[in-house]
């Protein structure tokens, strides 16, 4: 990939996808010319679904928004690491509330130090979406709630299962 062009990496569990996490996706695809959504392997975070069930979902909802310059990855290593190894500069992250800022905020640090030429580029969830939450969606979809409205289509098969 050419340095040129500004690449934006945008890790998560993705635990599952949420359509929170692609309306972060969808603006941020429009302010860079490439966007990885990057799955972070955590073995010390038990996961519903595994690596290539997450990688299938994001793939199928990134394409049923026809996002032409966003695809998936995964890694195991640092998220910033990551970024390096491919030339992107800015790593994309969400917030809904002040508890995330926090967090974000200390992330953020770490990543600074680790590579002072990485960019945080912060997206506020919007309203819709800021109660939104991989947990909640898998709490409530595993009582019997209808969450249909809340993930992309992909996300709803995987939840059948």
């Amino acid at each position: 990939m050419s340095h040129n062009k500004r690449i934006a990496v945008y890790p998560g569990s993705f635990d599952p996808i949420t359509n929170g996490h692609m309306d972060i996706l969808i603006r941020a695809s429009r302010l860079f010319d490439h966007v990885i959504i990057l799955i972070a392997e955590n073995g010390a975070k038990n996961s519903r679904f595994d690596v290539v069930a997450r990688q299938k979902m994001i793939a199928e909802a990134i394409s049923d928004a026809k996002l032409e310059n966003v695809e998936v990855d995964v890694t195991s290593g640092l998220t910033v690491e990551y970024a390096k190894r491919i030339g992107a500069n800015h790593l994309i992250r969400g917030l809904r509330a002040v508890t995330d800022f926090e967090y974000e905020f200390k992330l953020a640090a770490a990543n600074s130090f680790i590579d002072p030429d990485i960019d945080m580029i912060f997206f506020m969830a919007k309203n819709d979406f800021d109660f939104i939450s991989s947990s909640s969606i898998l709490e409530m979809a595993d009582g019997g709630v209808d969450v249909s409205s809340l993930v992309p289509k992909s996300v709803i098969k995987y939840l059948k299962k």
